[in-house]
C-alpha cells in the first residue's frame, strides 16, 4: 500500500532499528539512562534551549507545557484549528483545569496580532488568567504552512508586553526549517517552550521532545509523571530518536519536493482543487461534477493500493515522508485518474 494518510505510518530506518538494539539504557525516571539523556541534550541544543525531557507524544508534550505553564483556572489562547484545539481531546480543560481561548486561525496558520491582544483578558475578578499563547509550526489544518521566525518574534513581543509565556507546538518544526531555508533555532529562538515530533518525517518508531529553559523543564518533568510519562528503559526509543535528529532532518526537502509533484499532478486532473502546497502536506478537493462522495474517492483509491485521508468539507489529505518515492507519486496519480475516470 502507499500511504499517504500522515507522515506517523513511517517506520524506522534500519539505522535506528540498529540504534535501537545497541541503545545502552538505564531507569530514566532516575535520570539514568544514557542514551535518554543523550537524546535530550541534543534536542535543547538543536531548540537553543537550556534542557528537554523525551515524551511519549506530541499530545503528551504539549500537555506537559501547558501544565507547567498554566494553573487551574487560567487561559490559554490558541488558533481554532490548531492540533492542541482541535485533536487532543480538550486534555488542557479535562485534566488541567485550563481554559481555552480559541480565535481565528488565518489560511497560513498565523494568528492576527490584533485578535491575540483582543484576546487577552484584563485584571478582573469576573474573568479566568490569560497565561499563555500557543501557536503551531507547520500548521497541520492550515496546508501544512511554516510560520517565519519574523511572526512567531512578532507574537513573542506581544506575549512579553503582557507578561504572557509563549508555547510552540512544533510537531513539523524541522519541516518548516527545511521549507523556509533557515536554522531551525530562529523558529524557536523567541518562544519560552517547544515540542517536536521524532515520529512523524524524522521516521522514530515513538516520541516527542519538549524543550524550554531548565526550571520549566523541572516542572514539565513533574507534569509528565502524572500523566503516566514517567517511563524506564526508554534508551531503546531514544536511540532511534537520536538518529532522526542525525540523520533525518535535511532530507524532508525531498518529501515537500514530492508533495508539490503530487499537487501538480493532481491539479491537471479534472474535477480537482488543490491547495497551495508549503511542506509535506497537500489538501485537496473535489467538485460535485465528479460526481462522488468523499468517501466513493477515498474507497476506490484504497481498492488500487493507496491511502489517504477524508477531512472535513470534502477535503482530502495526502502526506509524503520517508517510505514515498517518485514511483509511488506516479501510481498514486494514475489511481485518481483512474478513480475520477478520466
Amino acid at each position: 500500500m502507499i500511504d499517504l494518510r500522515s507522515d506517523t505510518v513511517t517506520r524506522p530506518t534500519p539505522a535506528m532499528r540498529e540504534a535501537m538494539y545497541r541503545a545502552e539504557v538505564g531507569d530514566d525516571v532516575f535520570g539514568e539512562d544514557p542514551t535518554v539523556n543523550r537524546l535530550e541534550r541534543m534536542a535543547a541544543e538543536r531548540m537553543g534551549k537550556e534542557a528537554a525531557l523525551f515524551v511519549a507524544s506530541g499530545t503528551m508534550g504539549n500537555l506537559a507545557a501547558l501544565l507547567a505553564h498554566c494553573g487551574r483556572g487560567d487561559e490559554v489562547i490558541a488558533g481554532d484549528r490548531s492540533h492542541t484545539i482541535l485533536f487532543e481531546q480538550g486534555g488542557m480543560a479535562a485534566l488541567g483545569g485550563i481554559v481555552p481561548h480559541p480565535v481565528p486561525n488565518q489560511p497560513d496558520g498565523t494568528l492576527r496580532l490584533e485578535d491575540i491582544e483582543h484576546a487577552i483578558r484584563g485584571d478582573n475578578v469576573h474573568f479566568p488568567r490569560t497565561r499563555l499563547i500557543c501557536l503551531e509550526n507547520t500548521h497541520n489544518m492550515c496546508n501544512g504552512s511554516p510560520l517565519t521566525a519574523e511572526y512567531t518574534a512578532q507574537v513573542a513581543r506581544l506575549a512579553r508586553a503582557y507578561g504572557l509565556a509563549l508555547h510552540l507546538d512544533g510537531a513539523r518544526i524541522f519541516n518548516a526549517a527545511v521549507a523556509l531555508g533557515v536554522d531551525v533555532r530562529q523558529l524557536t529562538a523567541e518562544v519560552d517552550s517547544v515540542t517536536f515530533c521524532l515520529s512523524k518525517g524524522l521516521c522514530a518508531p515513538v516520541g516527542s521532545v519538549l524543550c524550554g529553559s531548565g526550571d520549566f523543564i523541572a516542572a514539565a518533568r513533574r507534569a509528565r509523571k502524572v500523566l503516566g510519562g514517567g517511563m524506564r528503559q526508554a534508551g531503546i526509543l531514544a536511540a532511534a530518536g537520536i538518529v532522526a535528529l542525525e540523520q533525518m532532518t535535511e532530507r524532508l526537502a525531498e518529501d515537500h519536493a514530492r508533495a508539490r509533484r503530487l499537487a501538480e499532478g493532481l491539479a491537471r486532473l479534472p474535477f480537482v482543487h488543490v491547495a497551495p502546497v508549503s511542506t509535506n502536506i497537500l489538501y485537496f478537493w473535489l467538485d460535485q461534477a465528479a460526481g462522488l462522495t468523499p468517501e466513493q474517492f477515498v474507497d476506490g483509491l484504497a481498492e488500487r493500493g493507496v491511502l489517504l485521508l477524508g477531512r472535513e468539507n470534502g477535503r482530502f489529505r495526502a502526506v509524503t515522508h520517508y517510505w514515498i518515492g517518485d514511483e509511488d507519486i506516479e501510481q498514486t496519480l494514475r489511481a485518481c485518474a483512474e478513480v475520477l475516470g478520466v
